[in-house]
């Protein structure tokens, strides 16, 4: 016979409704309590019933994430950060991939909000940085957090969780002037992504700091994919004038700039220097590894849905976390030859 919460509120001596708030871990219940109520689940081997959960209010116990980005590592971080998050606190995980550039984008996610009663969204960029996605959203009171680029929140729209890109991209472009070198690249990501021109402009800014001319043959526009950055080396090897050094707006460009290099004979880091951003799989599996930009994506999803459900429960102190980029020096980067 399946074990209730009747059963459950029996065997530990307190009512349903406690019972009730201890598995939707609401605040406000004494430790004994809880831990009262879990010995009795766990004895019982009791399964709460999301459906039954969803059914007593307005939404479900389920939070959705919605992306669309290419890079299969990045999107694995995410969905791991928010899938812990939400286990950790009682919530289900509804993974929804899209195409932000289509013309029904947002009647896609009103109807996905709608249909699952969802608690709340994660929202990546591109998707977190559109306003027009945004004010749809709003429109129907969906309850969201997005993952942004930028040093602060500059709107104050509700809760976002920010990556300061720039800074970031002002250490690792640092990193290759302090080595001796000016003469630096920098191959681009999708430019309808904030962090791309954020990490354009801390690449600048790093030059300027260090009174180093900008050449505009060296910055060349691509997408967040291993073949662009093959493209994009390729041009810059190709030309007259070549660099001796190449920031990539993240590891997998780094990747495809890498192998790029081998092909036309160029060594790394003896030839060129080559450094990414993320701090992915793909800089640890190249040959030489990748020095690179840390960016933890599985605890700012984790963070960013915490965030979330604390909203939804009427807990939530702090409207955003803004989290910097921190270099790791591998093997493609060194001095350049004399």
């Amino acid at each position: 016979m399946k074990v209730t919460i009747n059963d459950v509120a029996k065997h530990a001596g307190v009512s349903i409704k406690t019972v009730s708030r201890v598995t939707n871990n609401e605040p406000s219940v004494k430790q004994a309590t809880i831990d009262k109520v879990n010995e009795a689940i766990q004895a019982l081997n009791y399964q709460p019933n999301l459906a039954a959960r969803s059914l007593a209010g307005t939404s479900s116990y389920v939070i959705g994430f919605v992306y669309d980005n290419p890079n299969a590592y990045y999107i694995i971080d995410m969905q791991n950060g928010i899938l812990s998050a939400c286990k950790d606190l009682g919530y289900e995980l509804l993974i929804h991939p899209c195409d932000s550039k289509s013309a029904d984008i947002c009647d896609e996610l009103i109807k996905l909000v709608k249909h699952n009663r969802l608690s709340g969204l994660v929202l990546t960029p591109p998707l977190s940085e559109d306003p027009v996605i945004l004010a749809a959203l709003d429109k129907i009171d969906a309850s969201y957090v997005r993952i942004i680029a930028g040093e602060k929140l500059e709107d104050n729209n509700g809760l976002a969780v920010l990556v300061d890109d720039k800074s970031g991209a002002i250490s690792i472009t640092q990193h290759l002037i302090d080595l001796g070198h000016k003469q630096i690249a920098f191959l681009s990501g999708d430019e309808q992504h904030e962090s791309t021109k954020e990490r354009l402009a801390g690449f600048k800014q790093a030059l300027s700091n260090n009174n180093i001319a900008i050449d505009d043959s060296f910055i060349i526009d691509g997408q967040y994919s291993f073949e662009s950055g093959v493209e994009g080396a390729k041009k810059l090897l190709r030309q007259s004038k070549k660099p001796t050094a190449i920031v990539a707006c993240n590891d997998e460009i780094a990747a495809g700039a890498l192998f790029a290099a081998r092909l036309e004979g160029v060594d790394i880091p003896a030839d060129i220097s080559i450094v990414g951003f993320e701090d992915s799989p793909f800089s640890r599996q190249t040959w030489p590894k990748l020095t690179t930009v840390h960016q933890p994506n599985e605890k700012i999803a984790h963070i960013a849905t915490e965030l979330l459900i604390a909203k939804r429960r009427d807990q939530a102190s702090d409207q955003s976390r803004v989290f910097v980029p921190e270099p790791v020096i591998r093997d493609s980067s060194t001095s350049p030859k004399k």
